[in-house]
């Protein structure tokens, strides 16, 4: 997909008032207006921040789900992950199609008003089942939100400063994360003292007013979306695969499969296909450490989980800040030199997180231990940045948001599967529990490299699809 047509054959190809080179040609120069994107990037930011606030306040009532409905912890984990991975992958690739074809800001409006909607349904559930649906439509309210927000980000900003945009959307995670705890955690100290109450036939606990009222500011936030402007959809790549136009009712479905966009995916494979790899594996080990962090603590340090948690919060947000600003400036300086320099900076990135992952196990003491995962947590987020502008630089329009829904997917499942390879690791390679330490290191050292070899061999065959891009626009 052609973001915004470029000049020149480079990421940086604006100039920050808007200006275009006097050798390009007016006719397809794009025009931008920076109030309104930084507006519909403010909105975002706010939907993502709800969207991570309630998943962290939902984990947090964890304990008080499970005894209250009677649920095993298989049930739990269901419950909190594989629902929604099922979900994504049968309705989220579908769903982000409405981004390629629809309005993307009434798709996001409609996407955030459902997730307000379903999470407050949450809190009228009366049994494992019920609850399992509220989860399941709540991923497909919110499956086409990254698609259809990286979609008209890509749109709205000209590809220059579209790092520094995707860098200030993390605001949203970060927020959510981090202040989920702290906010959560008082709320639901308040709630448990609630006696139930009852209304229709139906009981609501304490807890359970907690979700009803945390859908509220999602609905607040879609009618927020209906005031961002609508950014024009830039030049599509003549040479891309695209989606029939005029197709039967049966290929049009087809289309909503995803078929097109793995299609898409497919014939530029040189490019997407190290990415996705790269980002895949990574996602295995990132997420299993992850996981595994605080029982690593425990065994290794003798930590509990309060110091762990007063000490990792603040490195953990410190690092959360310090790798946005790391991964917008050290990209935007990049960019004045390469061509590739998402994919290069994400390379850069990957080799960092490398080394840190495989130190942080082996330090002498718990607090040297979490500063070098922190470092690690910096790196990882710095590289996230590029790697999302690079598949929106690349991706075609005409299915921009199926093409991000698939990468997505790819970070989501395989995210979801760390924890169980890390386990896996453990009981049947180290064996003994006491080892755990072990288990990190060999999985960071084997998975890491790798995906770091990817995004080093994404490199060329990107700056070379960023090239004639570039030169179509001229």
């Amino acid at each position: 997909m052609a973001l915004a047509p470029a000049p020149i054959a480079t990421d940086s190809s604006w100039d920050e008032q808007g200006a275009t080179p006097p050798d390009a040609a007016p006719a397809t120069a794009p025009s931008y207006s920076m109030a309104a994107a930084y507006w519909a990037l403010f909105v975002i930011i706010l939907a993502t921040f709800i969207t991570f606030f309630e998943q962290v306040v939902f984990a947090m009532l964890a304990e008080r789900i499970k005894t209250d409905f009677g649920l095993s912890d298989s049930q739990l984990g269901f419950l909190a992950g594989p629902a929604s991975i099922i979900c994504y992958l049968f309705v989220g690739i579908p769903l982000a199609r409405l981004a390629d074809i629809f309005p993307r800001k009434y798709v996001l409006a409609g996407g955030v008003a459902a997730l307000g909607v379903i999470t407050s349904l949450g809190g009228l559930a009366q049994n494992f089942g019920q609850f399992v649906g509220t989860r399941v439509f709540l991923a497909a309210g919110g499956s086409a939100h990254a698609p259809s927000s990286y979609s008209l980000l890509a749109d709205a900003f000209p590809p220059r400063i579209l790092t520094r945009a995707f860098a200030l959307l993390q605001f949203g995670f970060i927020g959510g994360t981090t202040l989920g705890p702290a906010i959560g955690g008082m709320l639901i100290a308040m709630a448990v003292g609630w006696a139930p109450t009852q209304h229709g036939g139906i009981t609501i606990l304490g807890w359970q007013w907690l979700m009803i009222w945390l859908g509220l500011p999602a609905l607040l936030v879609s009618l927020l979306f209906l005031t961002i402007k609508e950014p024009p959809r830039q030049m599509r790549d003549p040479g891309a695969v695209t989606p029939p136009q005029d197709g039967s009712i049966g290929r049009r479905i087809l289309t909503f499969t995803g078929l097109d966009a793995a299609k898409a995916i497919h014939a530029k494979r040189r490019v997407y296909y190290p990415l996705f790899a790269g980002l895949a594996l990574s996602a295995v080990e990132s997420f299993g450490l992850s996981f595994w962090r605080v029982p690593f603590m425990i065994r290794t340090y003798g930590w509990n989980e309060a110091q762990i948690g007063a000490v990792m919060g603040t490195l953990t947000l410190a690092a959360s800040l310090t790798g946005l600003l790391l991964g917008g400036v050290f990209v935007e300086w990049l960019a004045r030199r390469h061509a590739d320099a998402n994919v290069r900076a994400a390379a850069i990135f990957f080799g960092c997180v490398t080394i840190c992952a495989i130190l942080a196990p082996m330090m002498p003491n718990g607090y040297a231990s979490l500063a070098v995962s922190s470092i690690s947590a910096m790196f990882g987020l710095a590289g996230a940045v590029p790697q999302n502008a690079a598949i929106q630089r690349v991706a075609p329009n005409a299915m921009r948001g199926q093409v991000t829904a698939i990468y997505l997917f790819m970070f989501t499942f395989f995210g979801a599967m760390g924890s169980f390879v890390v386990g896996l690791v453990q009981d049947y390679v180290i064996g003994d529990p006491a080892q755990i330490w072990k288990t990190l290191v060999l999985t960071a050292a084997i998975l890491l490299p790798i995906a770091t070899l990817c995004m080093i061999r994404a490199i060329r065959p990107y700056r070379e699809e960023v090239e004639r891009l570039a030169a179509q626009s001229v």
